[in-house]
This record gives structure tokens, sequence and C-alpha cells, in this order.
């Protein structure tokens, strides 16, 4: 794959092999800083996992539920600082465990809610807090300058690594399957004939 950025062409192959980048401090730096972040939300979800049974992602929507009216997808979408598609495959497992609820709002039939059950309730009464929380405080106690120059260099990063650009899913969701692609054929089996004993 190659990577079109400010107009010069890196492929991945070259970058690895490029001297300066892998002698300057700062590169250590920022693979560092990713690791740490990472392993604090790899480590929490497996903390909640082991705790509540749930992933990371279903109980920072859990949580964004709680204490909520009833939220359309694209308002939790919003309170999970999330694209819709993304939520929604969340919620989907959440509904088929019974811990949140898809109903339609009575003043507008064609408004779909979404609403914590009793048992996603009894859930969060023992859950740890979501790490995204921290993730999500962190960012703002570096001021609206930094946290809009993290944004701009983390997109630039993702560009330069020619990343896919359709929306992530959350923190340790598996990505949905795209619906337009085949599924993988499953092979024949080759009728044999009986061989004369």
């Amino acid at each position: 794959m190659v990577s079109k950025y400010m107009g010069t062409k890196v492929s991945p192959d070259a970058a690895a092999e490029s001297g300066p980048v892998l002698r300057d401090p700062a590169t250590r730096a920022v693979l560092d800083s990713i690791r740490r972040i990472v392993r604090a939300l790899r480590e929490s979800s497996r903390k909640t996992e082991r705790s509540v049974g749930l992933g990371a992602a279903q109980l920072f929507v859990l949580q964004r539920l709680a204490g909520a009216p009833p939220l359309s997808i694209n308002e939790l979408a919003d309170r999970t600082l999330t694209h819709q598609s993304s939520v929604s495959v969340v919620v989907s497992r959440l509904v088929r465990g019974g811990l949140v609820a898809r109903t339609r709002a009575a003043a507008d039939g064609r408004r779909v809610e979404i609403t914590l059950t009793p048992a996603g309730r009894e859930v969060l009464s023992r859950a740890p807090a979501a790490a995204q929380d921290r993730l999500i405080g962190a960012l703002g106690l570096l001021g609206d300058a930094a946290r809009k120059d993290l944004a701009r260099h983390l997109g630039r990063l993702v560009e330069a690594m020619a990343l896919p650009l359709h929306h992530p899913p959350m923190f340790f969701e598996r990505a949905p399957r795209a619906q337009n692609l085949p599924r993988p054929q499953k092979r024949k089996r080759k009728k044999t004939s009986a061989l004369p004993v």
C-alpha cells in the first residue's frame, strides 16, 4: 500500500527503513505513548469483561444511557463520540443481552429510542469506570488548542499510514462485516465413486 501525503509517496517498507526516523527520540516517544494508551484501554476492557462480562465499548454505552432520557442512535453516537453505525453495532449486542431496549417513541412512532433495562442498571451498579472516560477527561485537561493540534496531527498520521477512511468501531469492538462483500464460498466436495474391493 502506498500513501500519498503532502505530495510525497511513501511506501511502508521505505518508511520502516528510513534511518533518521528510527534514530529520532520523538519517534520512540510517540510509539511509547500510543502503546501506553492502548494498553490502558485494553487492560480496562479485560477488567470489565472479568467483572461484568461486557467489553469496554458495551460498558461505555451503558454508562452513557444511565441517567439520560431515552436516546436515539444518533443522540447516543453523540454521547459516545462515535459514528451512529459504530454505536449501533454495540447497541445490538446489548439488546440481545437484555441490557438495553429499543422502543418506538410514544410521541413519534418513527423515532426509535434506546433505554437501559433493569438488567442493564444492575450490571452498571457493579461495573468499574469506563476507560474511555479517563481518556476523555485527559483530553479535556489538554485545553482547546492542544486538543485541536493533537486531532490534526493524529489525522495526518492516519492519512500517512493510508488507513481506511470508513468509520472506526468503538474501542475493542469488532468492525461490522461490510454488507456488500461476498461471503467466502464453501468448497464443494468432489463426488468419488466407490472403488471395487
